[in-house]
């Protein structure tokens, strides 16, 4: 599993917005200028996010882009599945229930299973608020 730029400029985006005035409306180009991404690219993702309603936009002049919520109610594994798609590690899991004619006799679901587990669970108990602080996630995820 590979994270792209999509799903990683997503969590930037979010992380800037969370870290402005929660009240202002940011420009478009703010935010690309601040993250060093393009604003074509940024707003392929922006649209992404509005869609699913993790950001609020503003047309106009005072327009742009603030946050629908606080950053600790918006979880990694969110965002990273609206952005990327699902966390499923082989093609079998990725639409519920696994419609595989081979999923009763194979011997390696389990563990496809348990991996898609471990991932979501450990992208779910991070939020935007956790990134915040410096980054720096303390690791107390047990296997």
């Amino acid at each position: 599993m590979k994270i792209s730029t999509k799903g990683r400029y997503a969590l930037r985006v979010l992380i800037d917005l969370s870290e402005r005035n929660p009240n202002e409306f940011i420009p478009l180009t703010d935010i690309a200028d601040k993250q060093g991404i393009s604003e074509k690219y940024l707003e392929s993702i922006v649209s992404v996010l509005i869609k699913n309603d993790y950001l609020i936009s503003l047309r106009g002049k005072g327009g742009g882009y603030k946050l629908s919520r606080q950053p600790d109610e918006y979880t990694v594994g969110e965002i990273l599945r609206v952005t990327e798609g699902s966390f499923a590690p082989v093609a079998c899991l990725e639409k519920k229930p696994n419609k595989c004619g081979m999923a009763s006799q194979c011997k390696t679901l389990k563990m496809w299973e348990g991996f898609e587990k471990v991932i979501s669970e450990y992208f779910d108990g991070i939020t935007i608020a956790d990134l915040l602080s410096d980054g720096q996630i303390v690791d107390n995820y047990v296997i």
